[in-house]
């Protein structure tokens, strides 16, 4: 007898539809699975087998051929277990075919017949709603992770005897699943800009690379509290909008980093992986590609401090994304693009003990500077919108404890200019500044007389290239949206022209 179960296959950070076909027929006793398969799931032939026979089903000696289409597709992981035994028990006669139809369907099984929690459990939901499925049974604790579209009925199931039970009802007793949003709530942030002593002007470059999503470099002395303000960025960022969200939320899904309790991300992504991480760990990849840290800091920000100890060859892997904002993975096995829409902030000393250039602390040689800071490559400093100093804080500021605006007031701040931005980007791919293509910059960055002579003799003064050109007008663009202006005037061009030309005082 044949039967047929729908179920998909991780791809990147999407699912494939994929097949679970069954045939039992006559003929020498034996078990054969084929299309394509993994050890993990060529190994699920014992656990489902098992599974299905701790749970008390029994089995006529048969021919069993199990086969996965496509078989062009790879297929890998432990999701295939629950298709593969509820198609088994259709081809046996203990389910109809007809109760399947329809039904997408993912888990792990265990020897006792439990169903266990799979990865990449949102992208299949979505799928499956896509598709036209009425149904989408899961295991019971990713049923919360499946339920976040809210397109389709889910059903959760902890074991194979509850499989039994749904497929005896009427449409799977769909009355009993859940089809509704689920919705994470807001998380409490403790950390609050108003922690920071001093340090306005770095703080006021924080605040305009959060509003226009700009790349952001902080320079200074050891201990003046560039990783404080970088690691405050995520607290003065609004929600996500539910687009944003569901994007994001399927990346970790298909990586298997969504939480049981909150499987939805409304906060944007910060990752902030330490400087012995591997090219591959920060771009993805394997012989399957996995997403990297680029690829989870999607939408969010990805923080690399202590910029010139990671290795040359993991930052050059961050040039191609920042403009293309994806990354294209190619392996023998497959090819898979993921996107890497990130704002990249980096913090970083001047020299290897911190103090330069005041030659009364710093004990570097001229070389030993010049060699440190050559760690960052011209080509990749080129693709900071902004480029700030974080000097030592006076220790009457530190006595006196002055401290700047609070972050839920600057939260409300950002969050008026990225209103702004979504009014004027309206119908349209850009959701920031920094996003504004190169053939839109006239229409959406309107000039003043001075502001268009000041950019002008600063291209020329400065030998900017190109891409700093741009990146300068796509500030001057948000420090306009900070003070509600249209048009760009000659103070917002000022800003930041100085916001860009701070590298070269090392630089050079």
């Amino acid at each position: 007898m044949f039967s047929k179960v729908a179920s998909a296959a991780i791809s990147g950070v999407d699912c494939v539809p994929v097949e679970v076909e069954a045939d039992v027929s006559t003929g020498l006793p034996m078990f054969s699975m084929v299309g394509y398969l993994n050890s993990q799931v060529k190994e699920a032939q014992e656990r489902v087998w098992t599974a299905l026979r701790n749970t008390g089903f029994t089995f006529p000696a048969r021919r069993i051929t199990v086969n996965l289409s496509p078989a062009d597709i790879r297929k890998e992981g432990t999701r295939f277990d629950l298709p593969i035994a509820a198609a088994l028990l259709c081809a046996f006669g203990y389910m109809k075919q007809e109760a399947v139809q329809g039904v997408c369907m993912a888990g792990e099984l265990s020897l006792n017949g439990e169903v266990k929690p799979v990865k990449g459990i949102l992208p299949l939901a979505e799928l499956a709603a896509r598709k036209g499925y009425r149904l989408c049974i899961v295991p019971e604790e990713n049923r919360k992770e499946a339920e976040v579209p809210g397109r389709i009925s889910v059903l959760g199931i902890r074991s194979l005897k509850e499989l039994e039970e749904y497929a005896g009802k009427k449409d799977w007793g769909v009355g009993e699943a859940s089809k509704g949003r689920w919705e994470q709530g807001k998380k409490n942030r403790a950390e609050d800009f108003a922690d920071i002593i001093g340090q306005e002007a770095a703080k006021r470059a924080a605040v305009i690379a959060a509003a226009g999503f700009h790349n952001l470099l902080l320079i200074g002395t050891k201990g003046s509290g560039k990783t404080m303000i970088a690691s405050r960025i995520p607290g003065i960022f609004p929600e996500m909008t539910w687009e944003e969200s569901m994007e994001v939320s399927r990346i970790y899904s298909a990586a298997g980093l969504l939480s049981e309790e909150n499987p939805l991300v409304t906060s944007r992504p910060f990752r902030s992986p330490h400087h012995t991480i591997s090219p591959q760990s920060m771009a993805g990849g394997g012989r399957y590609p996995r997403p990297g840290e680029i690829t989870l800091a999607h939408r969010g920000i990805l923080f690399l401090d202590e910029l010139p100890e990671f290795s040359r060859r993991t930052l050059e892997i961050l040039r191609q994304p920042l403009e293309e904002r994806k990354i294209c993975i190619s392996r023998s096995a497959a090819v898979c693009t993921f996107p890497a829409d990130f704002l990249l902030a980096a913090a970083m000393n001047p020299c290897p003990c911190g103090y330069y250039p005041d030659r009364n602390r710093c004990s570097c040689s001229e070389q030993e500077v010049h060699r440190y800071l050559r760690r960052i490559s011209g080509p990749l400093l080129d693709r900071f919108d902004i480029c700030t100093e974080v000097q030592d804080v006076p220790i009457e500021k530190i006595l006196k404890k002055e401290t700047g605006k609070t972050t839920e007031e600057i939260r409300r701040e950002i969050s008026r200019v990225h209103k702004i931005q979504r009014k004027r980007y309206g119908g349209t791919r850009i959701r920031f500044n920094s996003g504004i293509p190169v053939r839109n910059l006239e229409k959406y960055c309107p000039l003043s007389p001075g502001g268009k002579k000041l950019l002008k003799k600063a291209y020329e003064k400065m030998n900017l290239s190109m891409r700093a050109y741009h990146k300068i007008l796509k500030t001057a663009r948000t420090i306009a949206d900070l003070e509600d202006r249209d048009e760009i005037q000659e103070e917002h061009v000022s800003e930041a022209v100085f916001l860009r030309a701070m590298d070269r005082k090392y630089w050079n």
